[in-house]
C-alpha cells in the first residue's frame, strides 16, 4: 500500500474543488488537501502535520463524502483536509468474520457492492453521496431503519488512525468485544458520538448485516398549499395526524379497525412541509412490497392522515403528483400510482443531494406526536409574508420501530425513544454578483453577508417559535424539572450539527448543546476523548472537549 499519499496544494487545478464540501458555505484555505487511499496514506499525512510546531499549525480535518452541514472539515482555520473518498472498498474479512466497509465509501457504495453480491444491507441513508465515515460514526438511519435499525446497530469494529502521544500515529482497530476496557470505549464512541473527534477513521466492519425486501412498495404524493391556505385547519390536521399515527403505533393505540390486523415497522415515510412558496406539501412512502397487504396497509395510512381533508362528498385538499423536487430529493411524479420496485432500483430512484447551494440545517427528536403550539409556529413560518423561498421546508421522518429495540446506552445514540425526527432546512444560492465581476460564486457571499442572512434569520426564527416553550431548542425531558417534564421532543442528531446550539441568545434551555446531543452519554465520550486524543488534535467548534 502506499504511503506517500496525494497532496493537492494551491494552485493545482484541483485545489478549489477539493477544498469545499456539499455545502457551498463552507470553503477552507488549507496548506493541502492529502487524497489518502489507505490507513498508511493517512498514517502519513497525520506523522507530517504533527512534525510541524504545534503553534503553527492550523486545524487537520477529515473529509469522507464531504457532506459536513456545519464548517467543521471546510473553515479558514484549517490548515489540512485528509480526503478518505478515494478508501471506498466492500469486502468479507474472514479474519474478522464480518463484512468490511472502508471510510470512504459512500451510501450508493456500500449500498451496491453489498446488495449485488450478498443479497444484505446497511440502513444507511437516502442520500447516495454521503460519506460512510462521518454517516456511521453519527449513528446513521435511512428507509430501512425503522425495520432494521441504525447502522450503528450492526457496528462490530472499527479502525482509527489515532495520536494519543500527539507524535506518533498508530493504526488502532477497537471492537465490540476487545478485551481492553480502553478498545471497547473507542468503538463504543463511534457508535454515535460522531466524527472528528478522535481520530481519522478508515475502516468499519459490521455483522449481523439484514436482507432488504426483495421487492418494496412505493408512493409519493403531494397537496396544493392554495388548498391549506383555503383551509389552514386542514394543514394543523396533516400535521397533527402524520404525528399521531407514528405515536400510537408506537404505543400500540392505533384503531382497531383498519388496523387491528397491520404491522407498520416495515413503513418509512418523509413528510416535506415546505414554504407556500414552493406550491406544494410532499410525502414519500415505502413498504415491504413482498408482503401482500402492503396496499391496504398503505392506503389505510394515507387515508389515516387525510381523514380531515373530506367532508361529506366533497373533497377539500385533493392528492396531485409529487413532480417536483423538494429539499434533497428529487421529482417523483412517476410514484403517484403505487409503485412496485426491486429494493435496489428503488433506492436509486430515491437517491440525491440536491444542486450545488448553500444551507443551514437543524434537528429534533419527537417523544411523541406534535404539539398545537408547535404545529401552529411551523404553520405561521411556513406562511408568514416578508420572505419567500421555496427551497425552505421541515421535513418530518419517521421513526422508532427497530431503532427504539436497542436501549439508550448500548450505543452512543441515546435518542432511543422517539417516533418522529425533524429537518429543519433551508437552500440559497449566491444569487448576487457582490463584486461586479460578472459572475456568482463563492466571494459574493464573502463580501456580501446579507445573501446568507435573510434564509439564517428565517430558520432561527421558525426553530425557535417551535420550541419556544422549551427555551428555544428540543429539550431532554427530565421528570424532576418541571420546566421539562412534559416536553415531547428529546434532543438533536450529531450528524445534522448545528452550531446555534451553542449559542446562549439561540438556546435558553439551560441545556448545553453536548446534553442535546449526546445525553448523560457526553462524560463517558469526554473520558474516550482523554484516552485517545488527550492533546485534542481532532477538534471542531462542536467536538468532544477533553476533561478539565
Amino acid at each position: 500500500m502506499s504511503t506517500h499519499p496525494i497532496e493537492v496544494t494551491p494552485g493545482d487545478a484541483r485545489y478549489d474543488a477539493l477544498r469545499r464540501g456539499f455545502n457551498q458555505r463552507w470553503i477552507a484555505t488549507p496548506d493541502s488537501v492529502v487524497l489518502a487511499s489507505s490507513a498508511d496514506d493517512v498514517a502519513a499525512a497525520l506523522r507530517t502535520y504533527l512534525a510541524r510546531p504545534a503553534g503553527s499549525r492550523r486545524r487537520i480535518t477529515v473529509r469522507s463524502g464531504g457532506h459536513c452541514y456545519e464548517n467543521f472539515v471546510s473553515s479558514p482555520d484549517v490548515g489540512v483536509i485528509v480526503d478518505v473518498s478515494g478508501m471506498n472498498r466492500v469486502h468479507f474479512d474472514p479474519g474478522m468474520d464480518a463484512y468490511c466497509i472502508e471510510a470512504g465509501a459512500t451510501n450508493w457504495d456500500s449500498t451496491t457492492q453489498l446488495y449485488r453480491t450478498t443479497g444484505l444491507a446497511l440502513p444507511g441513508g437516502s442520500c447516495y453521496s454521503v460519506g460512510l465515515g462521518g454517516h456511521v460514526s453519527g449513528g446513521g438511519y435511512g428507509l430501512l431503519s425503522r425495520l432494521f435499525g441504525l447502522t450503528v446497530d450492526y457496528l462490530y469494529a472499527v479502525e482509527v488512525v489515532t495520536a494519543a502521544d500527539g507524535r506518533h500515529p498508530v493504526r488502532t482497530v477497537a471492537r465490540k468485544d476487545a478485551e481492553d476496557p480502553a478498545l471497547r470505549d473507542l468503538w463504543w464512541a463511534h457508535t454515535g458520538g460522531g466524527g472528528g473527534n478522535f481520530g481519522v477513521i478508515t475502516r468499519y466492519w459490521f455483522r449481523g448485516l439484514p436482507q432488504p425486501p426483495a421487492q418494496v412498495l412505493l408512493r409519493a404524493v403531494a397537496w396544493d398549499w392554495q388548498d391549506f391556505v383555503d383551509h389552514p385547519e386542514l394543514f394543523r390536521s396533516l400535521v397533527r395526524r402524520y404525528g399521531q399515527f407514528f405515536e400510537y403505533e408506537a404505543a400500540g393505540r392505533l384503531p382497531a379497525s383498519p388496523f387491528r390486523s397491520y404491522g407498520y415497522r416495515d413503513m418509512f415515510s418523509l413528510l416535506k412541509l415546505t414554504h407556500i412558496s414552493a406550491g406544494k406539501v410532499g410525502l414519500t412512502v415505502q413498504l415491504d412490497g413482498t408482503k401482500p397487504d402492503s396496499p391496504a396497509r398503505l392506503a389505510a395510512f394515507l387515508d389515516w392522515i387525510t381523514a380531515d381533508f373530506r367532508s361529506g362528498s366533497t373533497q377539500l385538499v385533493r392528492e396531485q403528483p409529487l413532480d417536483q423536487a423538494i429539499g434533497e430529493h428529487p421529482a417523483q411524479g412517476g410514484l403517484f400510482i403505487p409503485t412496485l420496485l426491486p429494493w435496489l432500483t428503488a433506492t436509486q430512484s430515491l437517491n440525491d443531494s440536491g444542486p450545488n447551494r448553500c444551507g443551514k440545517y437543524k434537528s429534533a427528536y419527537l417523544t411523541r406526536g406534535f404539539t398545537d403550539h408547535q404545529i401552529e409556529a411551523i404553520q405561521r413560518h411556513l406562511t408568514a409574508p416578508g420572505y419567500s423561498n421555496p427551497d425552505a421546508l421541515v421535513q418530518v421522518d419517521s421513526y422508532g420501530g427497530a431503532v427504539n429495540d436497542r436501549a439508550p446506552g448500548a450505543t452512543a445514540v441515546p435518542q432511543r425513544s422517539s417516533v418522529l425526527k425533524l429537518q429543519y432546512q433551508v437552500y440559497w444560492t449566491w444569487g448576487v454578483d457582490a463584486d461586479e465581476n460578472g459572475l456568482f460564486d463563492y466571494r459574493d457571499a464573502e463580501l456580501d453577508p446579507g445573501i446568507a442572512a435573510p434564509h439564517l434569520r428565517w430558520i432561527r426564527d421558525l426553530y425557535r417559535d417551535v420550541h419556544r416553550p422549551t427555551g428555544g431548542v428540543p429539550v431532554i425531558a427530565d421528570p424532576d424539572d418541571p420546566a421539562t417534564r412534559d416536553a415531547n421532543t428529546d434532543g438533536c442528531y450529531i450528524n445534522y450539527p448545528d452550531v446555534d446550539l451553542s449559542d446562549r441568545h439561540l438556546n435558553t434551555s439551560g441545556q448545553p448543546w453536548h446534553r442535546l446531543y449526546y445525553k448523560a452519554g457526553y462524560e463517558r465520550l469526554q473520558r474516550v476523548k482523554q484516552t485517545w486524543d488527550p492533546h485534542d488534535i481532532f477538534h471542531h467548534e462542536q467536538s468532544v472537549t477533553v476533561p478539565r
